[in-house]
């Protein structure tokens, strides 16, 4: 961190301040822990300049580097951010909106949006000096964490549990980092904890209950989403912007940059905010009015296993209220054949959680929420390469054919045309 930056940070809910040195231990604000757990935010040092006027032209989110913690010089990237925003006009009809944008997150570096995170995080860590980055993770932030320790020549290590998908421990591995599974989800966060208060450890995940959200100056990454979508879109802002959501890190940091936006008057509206998640906390906190989420029984093992907490977070609420936004829980009904539809429809092939943003669409427009001319972008959060293992199932199509008479002999038994 760029201590000429970052001159303090501030609670997301009661605007308590806290010096710049503050321990980010993951139980954010003191003041709220008891009655609604709540994250914090930098505030920086000289009020921020507009996001897009003042972008370089570096070709990773780093052309941002002045809305960001850290100097451009002091960065760790990898090439991350500038992921194309495409128009899918099949899959859109398909859902019942015409104007449909998939911004294509899994074109990062490793194929996730967690790398907008974890370019700031490891970068700041470095700048302060610490040997190892650790997070608590099923798969993609401990992937990415992994490869921006590895640029950054730190030590990673990712405490994960039993079930996560095999694809993504592999690749975290391939990263060098060390993998501890653990069959207590609970047991990831306690090594943490030990880990920062004995070595000093730098955790970018949360790691203490009920979470408030990963380490705040991570999250900062997150704002150059809206950011691009809004130069991707000639300066405009959608109508709507969907995420799927597991603890909120993407959804507030996306809600910042475009409230960035508007504060400067790059764009003349906000968009409102659709939270695909899965068990319903969110949903549930928006009908109460709390601000105190409760723990949801989780009766379904979910396939989309990278948002399938029971409990999300008051960052993510509080982008939600803000922007009058919804929460859609999404089972685990349709979520492949979706995943199916988007990769033959529009060439994208997306991580099962990154499909649940277009069921939530469906739904709300069915709901009569989401207007069928509304200008619409889903936020395909990580590749489908991620979850093949929970993804694919047997294929009839790896079939193997004798001789080229066969499979002349399949195609046309399958009735396809293929003169046309």
């Amino acid at each position: 961190m760029d201590k000429s930056r970052v001159l303090e940070f501030a609670c997301i809910r009661c605007g308590a301040s806290y010096p710049a040195n503050v321990t980010i231990d993951s139980k954010g604000c003191a003041r709220c822990q008891d009655a609604a757990p709540a994250n914090l935010r930098p505030i920086y040092a000289v009020p921020q300049p507009h996001p897009l006027a003042g972008a370089t032209s570096s070709r990773s989110l780093w052309r941002f580097a002045h809305m960001l913690p850290c100097a451009e010089a002091a960065a760790v990237s990898l090439g991350e951010g500038l992921t194309p925003l495409l128009a899918a006009p099949r899959i859109g009809a398909f859902v019942g909106v015409s104007n449909l944008a998939i911004k294509d997150e899994g074109r990062n570096p490793t194929w996730s949006h967690k790398d907008r995170f974890s370019t700031i995080a490891v970068s700041v860590a470095r700048a302060r000096g610490a040997k190892i980055v650790a997070t608590a993770s099923s798969g993609n932030a401990g992937a990415s964490l992994a490869a921006y320790a590895a640029q950054a020549g730190l030590k990673c290590v990712v405490t994960t549990f039993a079930g996560s998908a095999g694809a993504m421990l592999a690749q975290i591995r391939k990263y060098g980092a060390t993998v501890l599974p653990l069959v207590s989800k609970m047991d990831r966060w306690s090594l943490l904890e030990q880990a920062a208060a004995r070595y000093d450890w730098f955790i970018a995940s949360p790691y203490h209950g009920p979470v408030v959200g990963s380490h705040p100056l991570g999250i900062e990454g997150y704002k150059t989403i809206a950011y691009e979508i809004v130069e991707q879109s000639n300066g405009t802002a959608p109508d709507w912007c969907v995420l799927p959501v597991c603890y909120g890190d993407a959804l507030s940091g996306v809600w910042a940059g475009f409230c960035e936006l508007f504060a400067q008057g790059a764009i003349t509206r906000l968009p409102r905010l659709v939270a695909a998640e899965v068990h319903g906390s969110l949903a549930d906190a928006l009908a109460s009015g709390a601000d105190a989420l409760s723990e949801r029984k989780m009766l379904f093992d979910s396939l989309a296993v990278s948002i399938g907490t029971p409990r999300s977070t008051f960052q993510a609420l509080k982008a939600l209220r803000e922007s009058g936004g919804h929460a859609v829980p999404v089972s685990n009904h349709g979520l492949i054949a979706m995943q199916e539809r988007l990769a033959r429809d529009e060439g994208i092939f997306a991580e099962l959680a990154s499909v649940t943003p277009l069921i939530a669409i469906s739904k709300l427009k069915d709901q009569g929420i989401i207007a069928t001319t509304d200008r619409v972008v889903a936020i395909v959060t990580a590749s489908g390469l991620k979850d093949l293992d929970r993804s694919a199932g047997s294929n009839e199509h790896d079939r193997i054919f004798q001789t080229t008479d066969d499979a002349w002999r399949w195609l046309d038994e399958k009735g396809l045309d293929l003169a046309s």
